[in-house]
């Protein structure tokens, strides 16, 4: 059996992941939860914990950061 311990395990879950690409994409928390079938304040608490997982305290600072470890692409 071969298993891969080297492989990363990813900062992002795939929704959170979901939530920054609209975000990169200039959608509103309005726009993000009608796309993704959730309601506003999960898209709120989604962003929010990625950016606790990051440290960083705005949105955008959170995009510059998901962009420059290579989790997020434009």
């Amino acid at each position: 059996m071969k298993e891969d311990y080297h492989r990363p395990k990813p900062l992002l879950t795939k929704r959170e992941r979901e939530v920054f690409e609209l975000l990169v994409q200039d959608k509103t928390t309005r726009d993000i939860a009608k796309e993704l079938f959730i309601s506003e304040k999960t898209v709120r608490n989604h962003i929010s914990n990625t950016m606790q997982k990051l440290g960083v305290k705005g949105r955008s600072q959170a995009v510059v950061e998901l962009l420059r470890l290579g989790e997020l692409k434009l």
